[in-house]
């Protein structure tokens, strides 16, 4: 594999290889940016005990994201095609292991071994092939290979977590469950779009020119992670540690002295019962 060779993936490129070949493919990135720039901002307005690396991680991904897509979308080219995928898997992984740990409190040890089977079954979509009447791991005879869902199928796992996840949180009434429920109804008509792209290549079309529907995974995908970076923002790393210093303020709080009115009676002699027959 040559990190130069075009590749050609999406409608409106067709097989041009100029730099403009997919103009509001590109443009469309920019929504990426304006979703991390925002969810920087809403960050930034929280108290900084209340601001996490997990939580700038996620809005440099986000960046990433906008930036290695927007690369792919100029240039066409297998590096490129890897500078656009790696961050969103990167972003993918350390999302789900931090929803499992800090919204749904799943211990760090499990919450690793779910994530390493995640990228498994990330993997193994990867494998996954479509052939006329066919679908798998193909042979060496197969013939017309082509990836499935239009390459689609490698965002599944992702989608079916975040559900989960979602409902999850739904359950137990968490603030942030409302945004990951959003999010994941949003990523699925995002999916499907980008799922459709080269078949309704031919139906839509803009100043004559077919542009596919790839562009609406960008916009419906920026709002997503918007989203999710808001979900996060429910999290606030000082709750623990202040819950845990008031309970432990209250279990060493000390009695408050005794009044000099109290003091004194707690002094006096005990009174003797009176006899009910004096002698």
């Amino acid at each position: 594999m040559s990190l130069g060779e075009h590749v050609f993936l999406y409608c409106e490129r067709g097989t041009n290889e100029t730099l403009l070949g997919e103009p509001i493919n590109a443009v469309s990135n920019i929504a990426f940016l304006l979703a991390a720039l925002l969810g920087l901002h809403l960050l930034q307005q929280r108290p900084r005990e209340e601001q996490s690396a997990d939580q700038y991680l996620f809005v440099g991904l986000v960046f990433l994201i906008g930036l290695g897509s927007l690369a792919f979308h100029l240039l066409a080219t297998q590096g490129t095609e890897l500078a656009d995928v790696i961050p969103i898997g990167v972003f993918m992984l350390v999302y789900l292991g931090f929803a499992l740990n800090r919204f749904l409190g799943v211990p760090p040890g499990f919450t690793v071994l779910l994530v390493i089977g995640f990228m498994g079954i990330m993997a193994a979509t990867m494998q996954v092939k479509c052939w006329d009447g066919g679908i798998g791991v193909p042979g060496p005879e197969i013939q017309g290979v082509k990836a499935c869902l239009n390459g689609s199928l490698f965002y599944l796992p992702g989608l079916a977590a975040l559900i989960v996840i979602g409902l999850l949180m739904e359950e137990r009434r968490l603030t942030a469950a409302p945004y990951v429920l959003v999010a994941a109804a949003i990523f699925a008509v995002s999916v499907t779009l980008r799922s459709l792209d080269l078949a309704l290549c031919d139906e839509i079309k803009w100043q004559g020119r077919a542009t596919g529907t790839h562009f609406a995974w960008h916009l419906l995908n920026a709002i997503v992670l918007f989203l999710l970076i808001r979900a996060s923002l429910e999290v606030r790393p000082s709750l623990a540690s202040a819950e845990d210093g008031q309970a432990l303020e209250t279990e060493h709080e000390e009695v408050a002295p005794e009044t000099e009115e109290e003091a004194k009676e707690d002094d006096a002699p005990e009174e003797k019962p009176k006899a009910l027959f004096p002698a």
